[in-house]
């Protein structure tokens, strides 16, 4: 396989039939089939289903699929990154990170690279812990911003000042609104709404093993869009849902407290662009002086 090949398939994939890649990549049809078919017996399986006018992927297809767009799309970064070291400092820095107020160190960061170095850009990518840390295994991301513990004879890391505690989001017509703040026992038998990354902090306590769990969620605002329409209760990050003014919603203190704080994590023994150590050394910086504040 490579990574031409790749390319072909998924023109394939996103054309939905073999005569309208061809026509896209402006190649013979003939010749875009023979290829399909030889990639499939290189690998040994059939991609596709046969007899349908548009293309539908087998299970082998669409694993292909998945794994030809992180190849093209490391393709990509290589090119870009030998680009940079022939031209100028610039490149991009690509970042996986969840929803947390921790963020601003790096949005920081960011700003005070770009108006030093204007051909720089940054991709950021939201997400939870398990789908950033194979983006990050992967090469697709340079960084994650994860609140969970790591291998750390793998990733190198910076760890981010805590900025974030939990929170219960909920209807201001709420019963629960009128509390100062909230114990899981206040939650007991009620519908509640959880990240799947926030949900190890609490596995341990008897008290969240009562907990109805009716939804999970990896963004806030969409979990505040179902606690809005009164699918239950969200347990989240503070500070992260405006519910100041006209807004439907409040949030209330989770008691016992319990204060997060993320770690910028990349992998180790790794090449490093310019771009992305100077992005580095602008997120230490941002840290160490709000430690010394």
């Amino acid at each position: 396989m490579d990574i031409r090949t790749m390319q072909y398939y998924l023109a394939v994939v996103r054309e939905g039939t073999i005569s309208a890649a061809a026509e896209a990549l402006h190649v013979a049809q003939p010749s875009l089939s023979r290829q399909m078919k030889e990639l499939e017996e290189e690998l040994g399986v059939s991609l596709f289903e046969r007899g349908n006018r548009r293309i539908t992927l087998t299970e082998e297809g669409m694993i292909l699929r998945k794994r030809a767009e992180e190849m093209t799309k490391l393709m990509q970064r290589t090119e870009e990154e030998i680009f940079q070291i022939r031209n100028s400092l610039s490149g991009t820095v690509r970042i996986g990170a969840g929803e947390s107020c921790s963020f601003h160190y790096l949005s920081r960061a960011a700003s005070e690279l770009a108006q030093e170095y204007s051909d720089i850009r940054f991709h950021i990518t939201s997400g939870d812990t398990v789908d950033l840390m194979e983006e990050l295994d992967n090469g697709l991301i340079d960084f994650a911003v994860i609140f969970t513990d790591f291998d750390h004879s793998i990733y190198q890391s910076i760890r981010l000042p805590a900025e974030d505690s939990f929170g219960v989001l909920m209807r201001r017509d709420s019963p629960l609104a009128k509390k100062n703040e909230i114990r899981f026992s206040d939650l007991e038998d009620l519908p509640v709404i959880i990240s799947r990354a926030s949900q190890p902090y609490f596995t341990g306590s008897e008290e969240f093993s009562s907990v109805k769990i009716v939804a999970t969620y990896n963004l806030i605002y969409n979990a505040s869009l179902m606690v809005k329409d009164g699918l239950g209760y969200a347990i989240c990050f503070d500070k992260l849902i405006n519910t100041t003014g006209e807004s439907d919603l409040c949030i209330r203190p989770l008691v016992p407290k319990i204060e997060n704080s993320g770690a910028l994590i990349w992998k180790k023994y790794q090449v490093l662009s310019t771009a992305v150590q100077k992005f580095i050394d602008k997120v230490k910086e941002s840290a160490e002086e709000q430690e010394t504040e």
